[in-house]
């Protein structure tokens, strides 16, 4: 599979204070390989270097050691950057344009014609779903999400084939998040790759093929969920809901006595448990207190606990 974005060994270090500076390391040392046709999810908490490193590929700030290759060829190289898309975390546009006018002047920046301006214009406004009574509004009357439909609309103006993606689902409500997920699948359809930072974990869980989580400024871990899973927390659990029983009752017959974990719920409880030998012992006990098994069922470590971890 082809290679289309290769990050080696990049850093980033700022300088901070007044009388006396000191060096602050945002990034580390980060290697990276993104493959075409990609969703690569990039996770990490607030300051851990995700907005940095695309700050850093898009050529917005400049690396202190390492270097990274897009499609081929140095980011250093300008004419490369025709052939990739980005939004930013907080796009800011000049506020007295409309969309229309707004994505026809970056459609001029790319070299298209009046004709093909105005055409994708059109397509992509439809595409992101926004409200065509709105294209010649101005965009100083738009919402946050408004805003981040028209600076999804940039990011696809000159149909690149490499889109950055920073927090894409910023400002939006559950159905243009979904609009928006729908987008990002399609993208990956037509042969793109997507290189999105994003804070809404359930997203980054549906739509990504792979992940790379930072702490501090460093690589944690990289690959999929499954693999995630397995290098962190390799524990096979099984949740069991039960009711008809209190915790006080069913405790002493339930095997690992208080170490095991037993959560109440609004109907019941629900018990994890990490053998699944320890199943029918659960039940046991439940016939002994009166209780009622509800289901039955493997957990998976979900990427908000993933993501945690590594904080």
């Amino acid at each position: 599979m082809m290679t289309v974005v290769e990050i080696n060994r990049l850093t980033k270090d700022y300088e901070i204070g007044f009388w006396r500076k000191r060096k602050v390391r945002a990034l580390d040392c980060l290697s990276l390989t993104i493959n075409q046709g990609e969703i690569f999810g990039f996770l990490g908490a607030n300051g851990a270097g995700k907005t940095t490193t695309l700050k850093l590929l898009m050529r917005l700030i400049f690396p202190t050691e390492g270097s990274a290759r897009i499609l081929g060829h140095d980011i250093a190289e300008v004419a490369m950057h025709s052939r990739i898309g980005y939004l930013p975390e907080n796009p800011y546009f000049y506020d007295y344009l409309s969309a229309m006018e707004f994505l026809n002047f970056c459609g001029q920046l790319f070299g298209l014609s009046k004709v093909e301006r105005t055409s994708r214009a059109k397509e992509l406004l439809s595409r992101v779903r926004l409200d065509e009574s709105k294209w010649d509004t101005q965009l100083r009357k738009f919402s946050k999400g408004m805003l981040q439909r028209v600076g999804l609309a940039q990011s696809l103006i000159n149909d690149p084939e490499v889109v950055f993606l920073d927090e894409p689902m910023s400002g939006l409500d559950p159905i243009g998040r979904r609009e928006v997920r729908d987008l990002i699948t399609a993208l990956r359809q037509d042969g793109k790759t997507v290189f999105m930072c994003s804070h809404i974990l359930s997203d980054i869980e549906v739509l990504c093929d792979r992940v790379a989580i930072l702490k501090g400024g460093r690589l944690a871990h990289v690959g999929s969920l499954e693999e995630l899973r397995q290098q962190i927390d390799g524990r096979n659990v099984v949740e069991m809901v039960v009711s008809g029983t209190h915790e006080t009752a069913l405790r002493p017959y339930l095997p690992g006595g208080k170490d095991l974990r037993v959560t109440a719920t609004p109907t019941g409880l629900r018990i994890e448990l990490t053998k699944e030998g320890d199943v029918d012992e659960v039940i046991i006990a439940l016939r002994k207190t009166g209780g009622k098994l509800v289901s039955v069922q493997p957990l998976r470590q979900s990427l908000e606990e993933l993501f945690l971890d590594q904080k």
